[in-house]
């Protein structure tokens, strides 16, 4: 639960909606509860003293013999009527006479073929002589329609409420009135009611939190695939204002940036033409030194101004990613890289791996990992290369046994032109855009180049981020024990 909290905007949505839904049916129901309860009892009570009034007149009316038929005959579940001879005097005295009549369970009336009738059971306060009023009230003349005056008083906090009238002959009729606690405002129909609307409600929330969440991923997709130098088409600029501008915004950015680095390329690549000229010119006018020392001299320099130059336009191309991204077997890629390695005279061991699909730009990817097995090949004595298929990534792993890279260090290799090797001589330490132009090509991808220092040596580690075919691979592999290493190439001499 709580991560699909944390991870979903619509469960976010759909829970502040029913939680406002219950706030509010709980705002309405302290609002209404006291009116509603004043009410019913505005009504219980004219109903109860037209009910007495009505008794009187009759029990008036009628010998007294049948005074006891009337009276039986007129009580009901919630309402007790009896004669006394005297008049009520002590308040509480008279509630408790009166609760103890309306607890008193009326005679079961049997129907031919029914069983007898259930009658529901009134629960008298825990206290009855404290819980009324302290005091008979006097009856207002236009709510009492006889031209008696008569006592009332209330039982409990509730609906209980007890009426006494002095009738023709000088005895009084007393009446109790209390309905049985019903079900209150959370019944099954206030219940189903409030389910219902909560269904409702969240289908409507729903429908909602999609049309939000679905341009969101859209816009994550296309970010984390640009992001990757795949070419994405702009997104729909339709929705809402703030979906809208939110698409605007994006491919605004992404114009631009497509804009700034095929002009920043386009402009290296022109200043790389122009610069073969001038430098072609200083190698011509070399020739016709006559101090061998010096002309060999200057031939090496302008080389390696060349290599450099040659060096940083490939460094920028890769950075333009114009390559297109296709599905590739990676295993088969770095596999055929270190066959193609070892054919070279370089000490290079793959262990094999399960096939992995992968989406990706094989060439600068190929290139990456090139860069990186000739390092360790090349200042490590030997390169073991293997590949790791994880639930979240795919690792390229480059182990050597060579005397690593000073922690101080590792940050700074990455740097164009930067160089551990203080020699110029370029076959032996090249022109320090190796490291640089292998982390390049990685980030392109998702991934990042991370150095690590081993016991002996230095495990260079390309990570890209997993895709659903590399992921079924992985489960795959974790059942069969992993091969071998298979060694290409014995390190000559090293």
């Amino acid at each position: 639960m709580t991560r699909l909290w944390s991870g979903s905007l619509a469960a976010r949505f759909i829970a502040f909606t029913l939680l406002s839904l219950v706030l509010s049916q709980a705002a309405v129901f302290l609002i209404s509860w006291d009116e509603h309860g004043q009410v019913m009892r505005k009504a219980s009570k004219g109903e109860m003293l037209s009910r007495c009034a009505s008794l009187v007149r009759v029990l008036e009316a009628t010998p007294p013999d049948l005074q006891d038929d009337i009276l039986a005959a007129s009580n009901t579940t919630s309402s007790r009527y009896w004669v006394s001879s005297e008049g009520p005097a002590d308040p509480a005295a008279w509630r408790k006479e009166a609760w103890e009549h309306l607890v008193r369970p009326l005679p079961r009336v049997v129907f031919p073929g029914y069983g007898p009738m259930a009658e529901p059971r009134i629960d008298p306060p825990a206290q009855p002589a404290a819980t009324g009023s302290p005091d008979w009230l006097t009856v207002r003349p236009e709510a009492w329609p006889l031209d008696r005056p008569a006592k009332f008083q209330y039982l409990d906090g509730g609906t209980g409420m007890g009426l006494a009238v002095r009738m023709e002959n000088g005895t009084w009729l007393n009446s109790a009135f209390a309905k049985p606690a019903g079900e209150g405002f959370w019944n099954a129909q206030s219940l189903t009611s409030l389910g219902l609307t909560a269904l409702l409600l969240t289908g409507i929330a729903v429908f909602a939190a999609r049309g939000i969440t679905q341009p969101l991923r859209r816009l994550a997709r296309a970010a984390e695939a640009f992001g990757r130098g795949q070419p994405v088409e702009p997104l729909p600029e339709t929705g809402p204002d703030d979906v809208r501008r939110t698409a605007q915004a994006f491919n605004r950015m992404q114009e631009r940036l497509v804009r700034f680095v095929d002009d920043r390329t386009r402009m290296l690549a022109a200043i790389g033409h122009d610069l073969r000229t001038p430098l072609t010119s200083l190698r011509l006018r070399a020739e016709f030194v006559a101090d061998d020392e010096l002309r060999d001299k200057m031939l090496s320099t302008i080389a390696e101004i060349q290599s450099m130059t040659e060096a940083t336009l490939a460094f920028m191309r890769e950075e333009g990613t114009a390559e297109a991204t296709r599905t590739v077997d990676l295993t088969a890629l770095v596999e055929s890289l270190c066959e193609d390695l070892a054919e070279l005279g370089h000490a290079v061991a793959f262990t094999e791996a399960p096939k992995i699909g992968y989406r990706c730009r094989p060439a600068a990817l190929r290139r990456a990992c090139r860069n990186l097995v000739e390092n360790a090949a090349r200042y490590g004595e030997c390169a073991r290369v293997r590949i790791e298929a994880g639930a979240q990534n795919v690792d390229i792993v480059v182990e050597d046994d060579g005397p690593g890279i000073p922690e101080t260090f590792r940050e700074q290799v990455f740097a164009p032109f930067y160089r551990l090797e203080n020699s110029r001589n370029r076959e032996t330490g090249g022109v320090g855009l190796g490291l640089a132009i292998a982390r390049t090509i990685a980030r392109h991808h998702g991934g990042d180049v991370i150095l690590t220092n081993l016991a002996r040596g230095l495990s260079v580690r390309l990570t890209l981020p997993a895709s659903e075919a590399a992921a079924s691979i992985c489960a795959a592999a974790d059942q069969d024990p992993a091969p071998p290493p298979l060694v290409l190439a014995p390190a000559p001499g090293r």
